[in-house]
């Protein structure tokens, strides 16, 4: 015979005070659990979605990032007179030559330095880059000493906000609009005219030439035909692949700490499942011993008190889940290291870190739960009994 479920889970109904405290203590280690892979995946998302599988990135032969690569104006010119490049609404190949340097500018409120992205752009860039959306002012005009901000560094830098200037290239430059690109990184970035932002830095090469296929899958032909051009020296990738690749290093870096606090915070956590397993099977030896004399086998015993543990990993690791959900309600900044600018980006909740919590508190439980229910369903009738 089988013992219901209902049995084990009025078991744990009837210690609600160790039940509580057993599942909190998974709760928070669910809660670390998921945070860290919620911090992971929002990281991703926010790189990741900053390009589009249309648009080819073209950067230095080697080039990490946007900021370490140049390309000189003669092999931006073969890339931009490619047959394989979209043409705009005025008739002209979507194609942006583009420069990002880095300037380090203080934080509202704390004073505190970090490195932001500016970006000088030409007239195709915003066609490439339809998330972005211009929220309050208005454009800089090309040729002109102005510039624009996205919402993060308007919100969080000095200088960045509306009718404010910045000092940077020898210049002071005046914001003259707030745009919003969305969960992406171009929202921490600052984007002025291609031309003027060369001069004052006195840079005579772009750092990168974006562009948009008529076909995205003519990919490999056009990524061969440069990359096989002796005149050239430059990596060809899906601006997806490339945004991918800037967040690899801190994705895996924010992984590995994840599962190193996990599995030290799941010790205790297993530790508590089994102290509270055993404290079960010593308060109801009478009781196993009567449910052995009425015909239940040791499995069913063995089963019985594992499914108690199972339920008190699932309510922890649902009650872990709950609280992590809320942390994607806050958006944190960090340094992406490939570029080492300041990078906005908030915790992401996924499908696949929901399961991967609660099959995480499933093992808890399981592992705290499997040595005490062994030894439940060794008891002998007799000595049960006898105890009782």
């Amino acid at each position: 015979m089988n013992i219901p479920l209902s049995y084990s889970l009025r078991n744990l109904l009837t210690r609600r005070l160790t039940t509580f405290l057993t599942a909190s203590g998974m709760a928070l280690v669910v809660f670390v659990f998921a945070s860290i892979l919620m911090l992971s995946a929002g990281l991703e998302k926010t790189l990741v979605e900053t390009g589009s599988d249309d648009n080819v990135i073209v950067t230095r032969k080697a080039a990490n990032s946007e900021v370490q690569s140049g390309v000189e104006r003669q092999q931006a010119a073969i890339v931009g007179s490619l047959p394989n490049i979209a043409t705009g609404s005025d008739g002209q190949p979507l194609t942006a030559k583009e420069l990002v340097v880095l300037i380090s500018l203080s934080k509202r409120g704390t004073d505190k330095p970090a490195n932001v992205v500016i970006r000088g752009i030409d007239s195709a860039s915003l066609q490439l880059r339809p998330q972005v959306h211009l929220v309050e002012g208005r454009m800089p005009r090309q040729g002109s000493r102005e510039i624009m901000a996205g919402r993060s560094i308007a919100t969080r830098f000095k200088g960045g906000g509306i009718g404010e200037s910045l000092h940077f290239g020898m210049a002071d430059w005046i914001v003259v609009g707030i745009f919003d690109a969305g969960a992406t990184g171009f929202s921490s970035e600052i984007w002025g005219d291609a031309s003027q932002l060369m001069q004052a830095f006195r840079r005579p090469v772009y750092s990168s030439v974006t562009f948009k296929m008529r076909n995205a899958s003519d990919f490999v032909k056009v990524r061969d035909k440069l990359e096989g051009d002796p005149r050239l020296t430059l990596d060809v990738r899906r601006e997806t692949q490339y945004y991918r690749d800037q967040s690899e290093a801190m994705a895996k870096f924010l992984r590995i700490l994840g599962i190193s606090l996990t599995v030290i915070f799941s010790m205790g956590a297993v530790i508590g499942a089994m102290i509270t397993m055993y404290a079960a099977v010593a308060n109801r030896v009478g009781e196993i011993g009567t449910l052995r004399a009425l015909g239940f086998q040791r499995g069913s015993i063995m089963i019985s008190f594992l499914m108690e543990a199972l339920f008190l990993g699932l309510i922890g690791g649902i009650a872990g889940l709950l609280l992590a959900s809320s942390m994607q309600l806050i958006t944190i900044s960090t340094m992406n290291w490939q570029t080492f600018s300041e990078l906005a980006f908030s915790f992401t909740l996924t499908f696949k870190i929901m399961y991967q919590s609660i099959l995480f508190a499933l093992l808890m439980g399981f592992t705290g739960g499997v040595i005490p229910a062994i030894r439940a369903s060794r008891l002998k009738i007799v000595d049960a009994l006898r105890s009782s």
